[in-house]
């Protein structure tokens, strides 16, 4: 299971017959988080006359998405910013665009269009991550042979997330839910049989960035 998450914060401005449209894009762990966004930039653009956002948080199937157009007309602002991060694939984001009015109307279509594009923007600004659901497999290693095998698990593309040493060496690798049979398969062939892998849980990984 997949989906995407924002490299790095990341803003972006665009201007539409002298109205200004800043975006905003970060990063949140949750749906206060993505409120607490809209809060401190409604504080730190007060002279704005408009904040409008949209964010989608938690993991596929069913992320939390929501939207606002903040007196915008119904329809012209959140929901083609929303429409944009769903097309990316995003989740775990929430983007704000302030708009200072220019004095010229720009009609719905030029609304949705702005928006849509300030949004737009701040995604390719961004960058995107792939986040990758990963079962936890944790392995106890001699201190002669944890460096020998983590490596070659490495070569192999194997996901190290942790490595903890004691008494022994603690590995604690990524794998792919349907892969940890073929895993398992290899640590015996690493170890000559004495492996004895546990699965310890899932976790959602960040992955390799997204090149488009």
């Amino acid at each position: 299971m997949i989906y995407r998450v924002p490299r790095r914060a990341a803003q972006a401005e665009i201007e539409v017959k002298r109205s200004r449209f800043l975006c905003t894009l970060e990063r949140v762990e949750d749906e206060p988080s993505a409120r607490a966004l809209v809060d401190r930039l409604r504080r730190e653009h007060w002279d704005a006359r408009h904040h409008c956002s949209a964010f989608v948080v938690g993991t596929p199937p069913v992320p939390v998405e929501r939207s606002s157009d903040d007196g915008e007309p119904a329809g012209t602002a959140g929901a083609p910013m929303l429409e944009v991060l769903r097309g990316a694939g995003l989740s775990d984001t929430a983007v704000v665009v302030t708009r200072w009015f220019g004095g010229t109307l720009l009609g719905a279509g030029g609304l949705v269009r702005a928006y849509g594009d300030a949004v737009r923007a701040a995604v390719a600004r961004a960058g995107l991550l792939e986040r990758r659901l990963r079962s936890e497999v944790a392995l106890d290693l001699d201190h002669g042979d944890a460096g020998r095998v983590e490596s070659e698990l490495r070569s192999r593309g194997v996901d190290v997330l942790e490595t903890s040493y004691g008494a022994r060496v603690r590995l604690l690798l990524g794998v792919d839910p349907e892969q940890v049979g073929r895993v398992e398969g290899l640590l015996a062939e690493l170890t000559s049989g004495g492996a004895a892998p546990v699965e310890v849980g899932q976790r959602w990984v960040d992955g390799s960035p997204v090149v488009e």
